[in-house]
């Protein structure tokens, strides 16, 4: 024993714990190094005796006990002469004298599947030079590109992506790079949702201190770097969280509550305060020694709903006889609470795919700052995937996201969700030939970056990869030797500068002060034209999109002000592949009536292609 035993978790700290307001229960549970040798902690009210069993003691627990705070609930000891890299699992012996080896829930780090146990590793001994970004992280848009680490090139650890990855997001223009979950999971084919660690970032690419310079790294290149996080379930995994000590510890023991049929998992109990603080904390946990930007939820829609893909009788209504799931509505709005009072400038992310009213509405919602725009993405790829003859009897699928746009805080996802599983990769999604298929997908990144609302893009979909993803396989960077190829990339690229250099495509995302139809009625072309604004409207940019193959010549659309309108993007231009129809660059204003303005243009819309102008400056 040490001769000091303020290793010993304060009194008040573990009443905290109880009562779902210990911020930051990772300073406290867990395995700590001190002086002479490690502390240990766990939380295991109903187990009869706790111990660490480990590589140093021949995996007996009987030879490193722990001794309960009651009436907490929390186990914790100190083992002399155990250091960093020591092996570990909590022994637990349940009320029913059932012995149980845990891998620890706080602990930092853990070995590499398929070994299951943890490993004594501080979090010290990385010096972040990120301070000016922290002070005033994502100034600009937000242009997401979503990585699976493990497949976006296969065999590089976390050293190797601090050069290669975030080289090419900065090279590429995305301001923000969105990992699939990297907490430790035991099985590749879950990408990461099926969390047994969450207090440690995976083995698989290298140390907590690598992926720190990972972060790092970015944010010295001017780019956000957001963690894919789920607090909606658990695996089932007997060395992971469920029944930890004998009993439903952590998730709900009635499984019309306590288990997702769809991913055969367990969900958490929010209502029980140490769970709420397990994950609260799990959370600030990533945000603060890791120095993530911003976390997006994943399946909150699953969280909200007691009923969520369930048959009746499957489900059990709530006190009122509803189906809103009550504790976790109030968990999402204390944990969205605490991130935004403890960690200004993070952003909350909801992948929420339902009309749950208010989700990013701080004051009366659920306080998230960004919710996914999943009708937006559904209906846009519904459309795309039509032959262009009969989109004109599909137009509303094209636009009746705008009808809702400014309800929330919306960020349009084309996500890995959308290209696994037989849904084919964006580029196979497209009809028509060849061409046309390129030119779709290019037309589809425009009106992504045109509309509204902040934007997100799964790695590949950026060239145009020709399988759908798997995390097994690398991404194809063979197909870069391709010009059609190159010219999708290329798209992207530009798209991402001329976002940056125009604050109209990005400063009123979320305000209707942003946007303006000036015509969505023309369903015989198959063409839209609307307007991009900036706070003040000094700045606006002109998009027209033809979903059809034809070229539109002399096509005449109302604008609002006289002058020159500047062509600054065309997707059917040469460079990408196009068949090169434009604009020879800018186009005058005439004073004949249009669209129930005084000024138009004629222009010429190239085939599948998006054009946008830049307006005259405003005074």
């Amino acid at each position: 024993m040490a001769a000091s035993e303020t290793w010993r978790i304060p009194e008040h700290d573990l009443y905290l714990f109880n009562n779902g307001n210990l911020h930051r229960a990772w300073k406290w549970l867990g395995a700590h190094q001190v002086d002479g040798g490690t502390r240990f902690a766990v939380w295991a009210p109903f187990a009869k005796s706790v111990g660490v069993a480990g590589d140093w003691n021949g995996w007996n627990g009987d030879k490193a006990p722990l001794t309960e705070r009651e009436p907490h609930g929390v186990w914790e000891g100190f083992v002399p002469d155990v250091g960093k890299g020591a092996v570990y699992k909590f022994e637990l012996v349940d009320a029913r004298g059932r012995t149980r080896l845990k891998a620890d829930p706080f602990g930092f780090r853990m070995e590499l599947r398929p070994q299951t146990a943890s490993i004594v590793w501080p979090l010290d001994g990385y010096a972040w030079n990120d301070a000016d970004w922290m002070a005033d992280r994502l100034p600009g848009p937000l242009r997401i590109y979503e990585v699976h680490l493990g497949s976006w090139k296969q065999g590089l650890g976390y050293n190797e992506l601090t050069d290669e990855l975030v080289t090419y997001a900065k090279e590429m223009g995305f301001t923000a790079i969105e990992l699939l979950p990297v907490a430790e999971h035991p099985y590749d084919p879950s990408w990461g949702y099926q969390i047994c660690g969450y207090y440690a970032a995976t083995s698989r690419y290298g140390t907590p201190q690598e992926l720190m310079a990972l972060i790092d790294a970015a944010h010295q290149a001017g780019i956000a770097v957001l963690l894919d996080w789920v607090p909606a379930h658990f695996p089932k995994d007997e060395h992971g969280l469920s029944q930890f000590d004998g009993t439903h510890l952590y998730e709900h023991e009635d499984p019309r509550r306590g288990e997702h049929k769809d991913w055969d998992t367990l969900i958490f109990n929010y209502g029980r305060p140490e769970v709420a603080n397990f994950l609260k904390s799990n959370a600030l946990f990533w945000l603060e020694e890791f120095h993530i930007d911003g976390l997006r939820v994943d399946a909150v829609a699953s969280m909200l709903y007691l009923d969520y893909s369930r048959d009746e009788g499957e489900w059990v209504p709530n006190e009122l006889g509803g189906n809103d799931d009550i504790e976790a509505i109030a968990f999402l709005k204390d944990l969205n609470a605490l991130i935004h009072d403890e960690v200004p400038g993070a952003l909350m992310i909801a992948e929420e795919s339902t009309s749950f009213p208010a989700v990013t509405n701080r004051e009366h919602g659920l306080g998230f700052d960004l919710k996914w725009n999943m009708g937006w993405m559904h209906d846009s790829l519904k459309y795309f995937e039509k032959e262009p003859i009969y989109r004109r009897y599909h137009h509303d699928q094209l636009t009746f996201a705008l009808y809702y746009a400014f309800q929330e805080k919306f960020l349009l996802p084309l996500s890995h969700d959308e290209v696994v599983h037989l849904k084919k990769s964006l580029l196979d999604k497209m009809p028509g030939d060849d061409w046309q298929r390129f030119a779709n997908l290019r037309l589809l990144h425009a009106w992504q970056c045109g509309h509204p609302g902040s934007t997100l893009l799964f790695m590949g979909g950026e060239w145009g990869v020709g399988r759908e993803w798997s995390e097994a396989a690398e991404l194809d960077w063979s197909l870069l030797d391709f010009p059609q190829h190159r010219g999708i990339r290329q798209v992207v690229h530009d798209l991402n500068r001329l976002t940056a250099e125009n604050d109209c495509l990005y400063a009123c995302d979320y305000d209707w002060r942003g946007f303006e139809w000036i015509d969505f009625h023309d369903l015989d072309a198959s063409v839209i034209t609307f307007l991009r604004w900036n706070e003040q409207k000094r700045d606006g940019m002109l998009w027209a999109l033809n979903f059809t193959p034809t070229v539109r010549e002399g096509y005449r659309i109302g604008v609002p002000r006289p002058g020159t309108y500047e062509e600054v993007f065309n997707s059917d231009a040469e460079i990408y592949g196009g068949s090169g129809v434009g604009n020879m660059g800018e186009v005058p204003t005439e004073a004949v009536p249009h669209h129930e303005r005084d000024q138009s243009l004629m222009v010429t819309l190239p085939p599948l292609a998006a054009v946008a102008f830049r307006l005259p400056r405003g005074e």
